[in-house]
C-alpha cells in the first residue's frame, strides 16, 4: 500500500487479565455453588434477579447429577433467558453490552462453561469477546492445532476437546454473540526465543527487540501489568504475516460472530522512552521494515538518500553535496509523498533541514503504515469469509509529544472505516471526565466508523480509582447516544473470587459440605 502523507500526530493500555475457574475435577462431585450474591443487582442494564440464576443454577446441578427432567427444564430456562435477554437489550441503551473474557482449561470440566456463560447472561451481556490469543498461546485443541503457537488447553484428556467452538455454541444457545479476540503484533515470548524466528521481530535502531524491555502498563491504568510476555514482530515481516494468517484461518473456521484485533502497535516504553522523538527510537529496523522502507523511493537519489539516514540518522550538507555529484540527472531525493518545489534547487544548508525534517516524518509515516497494513490485510481476511472485525486501541496512542510521538505509535485514526472501532477509554481520574474525553476524541475522527467504547470496573462500586461500571455508561450515553455497543474490561474483574476458582481447577463445595473448600456465588 502506498504511504500516507504525515503531517504530525500520534500514543497506551494494554489488556491482561485473568478468568479463574470453578472447576470440577470429577463427575462424581456436583457443581455445588453456594447462592450469596457477589455483587448487587444493578436495574436498567439487563441484570437478573439473584433468585433467578438460583434457580437456574440447581437445575443445572440436578442436570449434570442425571437427572433428565433437570435438564430438559434448564434447557428450556437457557432458552428463555436468552429470549428475555434478547428483548430486553432491544429496550434499553446500549443494545450491545459486551464483556471480555479470558477461558482456562478448566472450563471444560462439566457445568463450568455453562456456569461461566450463565453468569455472564445473568448480568445483562449479549455479547462475549472471547480471548482466543495471547502470550503466544492459542485456544485451539492441542489435537487439532496447525499453528506456530502451543495450544491453551495442555491437558492430554482434552486434546481433542474445542473449547473454543463449544463456547460458540453454548454461548449462541444463550443469545450471546461470542467473537474471537486475538493478540496481533505481540506474537509471546516463546516465539520470539525461536531461532527460525528472531529474525521477524521488531527492532529499533539500537538493534533491541521488544524482548530486551521493561514494557509495562501505563501506571495511570494499572491493568494487570500488560505486555509482560511480549515479543513485538515487525509489521512488514513475509513470514510474521504467514504464521498469524495461519492463526486465523483456524479461528475462522470456528466461525466466531466477530474478530477483535489488538495490539495493533508497538511495544509502549516508560520514562523518556515512552516518546518516540529520533529515528532510532522507531521499530523500523527489523529486515523486513528497513527494506520497505528504502523501496519507497522513487529515484535513485532518494533510495541512496535512506539508506545513508537509516545507517547514520542524518544527512549532513557534506554528504547531501556528494549525492548530488553521484546523481546529477536528479534534482531532489524523492520518495512516496514527498514533493518539493520546482525550479532552482535551494542552497545546500536549507536543502539539508527540509532533507532531514522530511526523512523524519517518512520514517514516522513508515512506523505508522506497519502497522496499518499489517491489520487491514487480517481485518480483509476475516470480512471476506463473512466475519465481521474489529480492533482495540487507546485514543491516546496516537498523539504527537512535543516533536515526538508516543512510543506505541497506535495510528487508530487511520484504521480501515469499515472496521469496529473499540477505543479502551481507561482512564483514570476519580471521575468520568477523562473517559468521556477519550470517547469524544475517538467519536470526533471516526467518520462513520463504529466507535464501540472499552471501559474498565465494576458494578455497584468504584474499583481501582473508577467509578461504577454503570455510572461510566450512564456518562458515556449523555455524551453521545448515538453509541449502540459498550463492553466492560473484564469479567475476572466482576467476579475474582470465581475467577480464582476457574483457574486453579478448584472444586467448590456448599457450605456444610467440604469445610476445606470456599463457597462461590452465582
Amino acid at each position: 500500500m502506498n504511504l500516507y502523507f504525515l503531517h504530525s500526530s500520534a500514543a497506551p493500555m494494554t489488556k491482561t487479565f485473568s478468568w479463574l475457574p470453578l472447576a470440577l475435577c470429577s463427575l462424581a462431585l456436583p457443581i455445588s455453588i453456594s447462592m450469596a450474591p457477589v455483587q448487587a443487582q444493578v436495574p436498567g442494564f439487563c441484570h437478573s434477579p439473584a433468585g433467578a440464576a438460583k434457580a437456574k443454577l440447581k437445575l443445572l446441578r440436578a442436570a449434570i447429577a442425571g437427572d433428565v427432567e433437570a435438564q430438559r427444564a434448564y434447557d428450556r430456562q437457557v432458552a428463555a433467558d436468552a429470549q428475555e435477554l434478547q428483548q430486553c437489550r432491544s429496550r434499553n441503551w446500549p443494545q450491545n453490552q459486551a464483556i471480555w473474557l479470558r477461558l482456562h482449561e478448566c472450563d471444560l470440566e462439566p457445568g463450568v462453561l455453562d456456569t461461566l456463560l450463565d453468569r455472564i447472561v445473568s448480568r445483562g451481556y449479549n455479547q462475549v469477546y472471547v480471548e482466543v490469543f495471547y502470550n503466544g498461546r492459542v485456544l485451539l485443541p492441542a489435537a487439532n492445532n496447525p499453528t506456530t503457537w502451543s495450544s491453551e488447553i495442555r491437558n492430554p484428556k482434552y486434546a481433542n476437546r474445542d473449547l473454543l467452538a463449544e463456547t460458540i455454541k453454548k454461548g449462541r444457545a444463550r443469545g450471546l454473540k461470542v467473537y474471537a479476540w486475538m493478540f496481533s503484533l505481540n506474537y509471546g515470548h516463546q516465539y520470539g526465543q525461536r531461532s527460525d524466528r528472531n529474525s521477524v521481530l521488531a527492532r529499533n535502531g539500537q538493534g533491541k527487540t521488544s524482548l530486551t524491555l521493561l514494557d509495562y502498563a501505563d501506571p495511570n491504568i494499572n491493568l494487570d501489568n500488560g505486555d509482560i510476555d511480549r515479543a513485538f514482530v515487525d509489521p512488514y515481516s513475509a513470514q510474521a504475516r504467514q504464521d498469524y494468517a495461519r492463526m486465523l484461518q483456524a479461528i475462522l473456521q470456528r466461525k466466531p460472530d466477530g474478530v477483535l484485533f489488538d495490539y495493533i502497535r508497538y511495544p509502549r516504553q516508560t520514562g523518556g522512552a515512552s516518546v518516540s522523538s529520533k529515528l532510532s527510537d522507531l521499530w523500523v529496523f527489523g529486515n523486513s521494515s528497513r527494506q520497505a522502507l528504502i523501496d519507497r523511493a522513487t529515484n535513485q537519489k532518494g533510495r541512496a538518500v535512506i539508506q545513508h539516514y537509516l545507517q547514520q540518522g542524518s544527512i549532513s550538507a557534506g554528504t547531501l553535496k556528494s549525492f548530488d555529484s553521484q546523481y546529477p540527472k536528479e534534482k531532489a531525493a524523492l520518495w512516496q509523498g514527498r514533493q518539493v518545489p520546482k525550479g532552482k534547487l535551494p542552497p545546500v544548508g536549507v536543502r539539508t533541514t527540509r532533507l532531514n525534517r522530511d526523512l523524519w516524518l517518512l520514517s514516522v509515516a513508515h512506523a505508522y503504515q506497519g502497522i496499518v497494513d499489517y491489520l487491514s490485510i487480517f481485518a480483509t481476511t476475516s470480512m471476506r469469509q463473512g466475519v465481521p472485525a474489529g480492533a482495540a486501541f487507546f485514543p491516546d496512542a496516537n498523539r504527537r509529544v512535543g516533536q515526538g510521538y508516543d512510543s506505541r505509535m497506535q495510528p487508530w485514526h487511520r484504521f480501515p472505516k469499515n472496521i469496529e472501532w473499540h477505543a479502551m477509554s481507561y482512564g483514570t481520574c476519580g471521575n468520568t471526565s477523562c473517559i468521556v474525553q477519550q470517547v469524544q476524541r475517538v467519536l470526533q475522527r471516526a467518520s462513520g466508523a463504529q466507535v464501540k467504547p472499552v471501559i474498565a470496573g465494576r458494578w455497584g462500586q468504584t474499583y481501582r480509582n473508577r467509578p461504577s461500571l454503570e455510572t461510566q455508561m450512564s456518562a458515556i450515553r449523555r455524551v453521545a447516544p448515538q453509541v449502540r455497543t459498550v463492553s466492560h474490561f473484564d469479567f475476572s474483574w466482576q467476579d475474582p473470587q470465581f475467577a480464582n476458582a476457574r483457574r486453579s481447577c478448584r472444586v467448590t463445595l456448599l457450605p456444610g459440605e467440604d469445610t476445606r473448600q470456599s463457597s462461590i456465588s452465582p
